[in-house]
């Protein structure tokens, strides 16, 4: 298996731009499509366990936008082959002392790059 293939880590590198954009300015929309539409796909949050696409586009729905501004503090992005790549970061959210982790598993789809499982914890 090819790790990191340049061309395939710029790809992820994108789409995880475009979903951190979308994240801090609640573009539910994009948030949405984002995420794989299938009842597999899951996100522990820190504070809610979602299991199935359904359930996370509810969450999205009804979550205040406020607090989301968050600085990224250190990213790694790892490709494994052409159609799996894991994306995890730690941040603080602006005004926050407690430093955050987010991980993605992303999977290469016929409509693009989905996340497939997310996890969300702070430390401390």
């Amino acid at each position: 298996m090819d790790i990191n293939l340049p061309d395939v880590v710029a790809e992820v590198t994108a789409a995880f731009e475009r979903y951190e954009r979308a994240l801090v300015t609640n573009d539910v929309a994009v948030l949405d499509e984002l995420f794989w539409n299938s009842p597999h796909t899951l996100r522990y949050g820190a504070t809610e366990n979602l299991y199935g696409y359904e359930a996370i586009c509810a969450f999205r729905a009804g979550r205040s936008p406020q607090g989301l501004a968050r600085t990224i503090l250190r990213t790694v992005i790892t490709t494994y082959g052409h159609n799996l790549a894991s994306a995890n970061i730690e941040f603080l959210r602006d005004g926050s002392t407690r430093t955050g982790r987010q991980s993605q598993t992303w999977m290469r789809t016929p409509e693009g790059w989905k996340v497939v499982a997310a996890h969300v914890s702070l430390l401390g």
